[in-house]
């Protein structure tokens, strides 16, 4: 195994960190980013470094606000001028909203496509100019399985983001893979321990509204949803597999990556939707002569 130069981001917690320590501890060195290092992350990189000292891998923090071009071009610059490569990209930074649909502002909605969305494309705007220099790296996107599985209710500015980000990654796929760049899209289920989403996600913005589907025919619906979610994940469900599933792609051969890996103890059925989708885009390819876009070029 080579060790790669891996930027995370979102690592505060969550996936984010669990794949940060993955990675570090299998050889590579790894940046793990997230927002406000020095004061609301302060302990969350400090714990990083501390762990990375204590273990003697290379675990560095890095500030990084995805929803800041800015952020991400200073980011990107001094992992480079550390490093001078990147390899790997982990998509990992999100947020999570919940409650009714009707309820969110416009605003709020484009806030979740900011952070889950346009956020990787800041990201990879400040990356992608040195893998296409170098003809090599791998992009790995966290997307959800409510893109092709069972979902829930009360969480679609949330859901319609991650539907979104799935797509992009798919066509980014075939746009990089004649510069020999790999894209593998990690697909896991619902975690209600072990992560922050439901605990730190964020509620509609129109109490009025809300107000109203309570006064109504959905009265209390939101804990019967989330009752209903916890009940179908099973008790011993631990996200860190999703964290090891991600270091056993990035330490797999060029060429031989898979395109989708589903972590998802509940089993909401994303395996079988994504195999269908991808196979129908995979076809389409074929029949207008454009499947060498479904293989990443090898390097010159």
């Amino acid at each position: 195994m080579s060790e790669k130069i891996i930027l995370v981001t979102g690592s505060s917690s969550g996936f984010g960190r669990l794949t940060a320590v993955a990675l570090a501890r299998a050889g590579h060195t790894v940046y793990a980013s997230m927002r406000d290092v020095a004061n609301r992350n302060a302990r969350n990189a400090a714990e990083l470094t501390t762990l990375s000292t204590k273990e003697g891998i290379d675990l560095r923090p890095l500030e990084l606000d995805v929803q800041s071009e800015e952020s991400v071009n200073a980011a990107v610059g001094k992992l480079i001028a550390e490093s001078g490569r990147i390899n790997v990209v982990v998509h990992n930074a999100g947020h999570m909203m919940f409650g009714p649909a009707e309820a969110f502002t416009p605003e709020q909605f484009a806030q979740q496509y900011d952070v889950n969305v346009l956020g990787t494309q800041r990201v990879n705007r400040a990356v992608l100019p040195h893998m296409r220099a170098r003809r090599e790296g791998l992009l790995v996107w966290v997307s959800s399985s409510s893109s092709a599985g069972g979902t829930p209710p009360y969480l679609a500015p949330y859901f319609a983001a991650k539907a979104a980000m799935d797509s992009l990654a798919v066509l980014y796929a075939r746009e990089l893979s004649r510069w020999g760049i790999e894209t593998t899209i990690v697909v896991p289920g619902a975690f209600t321990k072990g992560t922050n989403h439901f605990a730190h996600s964020g509620r509609p913005a129109d109490e009025a509204c809300v107000a109203e589907y309570e006064a109504g025919p959905y009265k209390n619906f939101g804990e019967q949803v989330q009752q209903a979610f916890a009940a179908i994940v099973p008790e011993d469900a631990d996200p860190s597999p999703v964290a090891a599933r991600i270091a056993e792609v990035v330490d797999t051969p060029f060429g031989q990556r898979p395109f989708r890996v589903h972590y998802d103890p509940s089993q909401d059925g994303a395996d079988v939707g994504f195999t269908v989708l991808d196979r129908l885009r995979a076809e389409m390819l074929h029949r207008v002569g454009l499947s060498d876009l479904l293989k990443p070029a090898r390097k010159a």
